[in-house]
């Protein structure tokens, strides 16, 4: 029997390419980059048993998950709301523990590795939301969609994940979007569109933040 050996490769590997467009300012107006090396699993509480969902991630991850769209971040993870009962781990790093994760939820939750099939990017910078507002329907002003917050919405007529991480060491907001690897060039394309005119600058490889304190955000759109 022949055997294969399966090598993860971006799915913006022919198109992300790093460099700045400058169209009119004097400064990037967003900041693009790709999200690398890391694991995503989605969890999803059987039914009646989201209690007993939350209650194993508190225990396995040191926080528990978000009951609402928002996120929770962890030192070494963040879960993502990805709708009712539902939710994406998400940490940086190559390893894998996906059968210790099913063992330890058991019965209670269903766990399946998303790490390949996703593309996660990343948008700072002081025009961030004027992009984001050309391409998507959300009310990102920082009353509306504060750290913490997320959405399982559409770009491009596509379904995403997205979520507002800590701001950027200069205070421009920061925004992730989660997307099937599939739809990852179109998605790209469009975000690019909409930043030409003011400007942007793409990053690659970059990695996931580390924190050193955990902090769970419940917030209610």
């Amino acid at each position: 029997m022949d055997e294969f050996e399966w090598t993860a490769k971006s799915p913006l590997r022919h198109v992300r390419v790093p460099g700045t467009f400058d169209a009119t300012t004097p400064e990037p107006g967003v900041r693009l980059s790709e999200r690398t090396r890391y694991g995503l699993l989605q969890i999803m509480a059987r039914r009646g048993r989201r209690a007993e969902t939350a209650a194993v991630s508190y225990h396995f991850y040191g926080v528990e998950p978000p009951a609402r769209p928002a996120v929770s971040f962890g030192k070494d993870v963040t879960l993502v709301w990805s709708g009712a009962d539902q939710y994406l781990a998400l940490w940086q790093g190559d390893h894998r523990p996906v059968d210790a994760v099913r063992s330890a939820f058991g019965s209670a939750a269903s766990v399946s590795d998303q790490s390949e099939g996703r593309c996660l990017v990343q948008l700072s910078g002081p025009r961030v939301r004027d992009v984001l507002a050309k391409v998507s329907s959300l009310d990102l002003h920082p009353e509306a969609f504060p750290i913490g917050a997320a959405a399982a919405t559409f770009i491009d007529r596509t379904a995403v994940n997205l979520w507002r991480e800590s701001d950027a060491a200069d205070g421009s907001a920061v925004f992730c979007i989660l997307m099937f690897a599939s739809f990852a060039e179109s998605i790209w394309h469009v975000i690019l569109m909409a930043a030409a005119e003011f400007g942007y600058l793409t990053e690659c490889g970059l990695s996931l933040p580390r924190r050193e304190r955990t902090e769970s955000v419940d917030h209610e759109q």
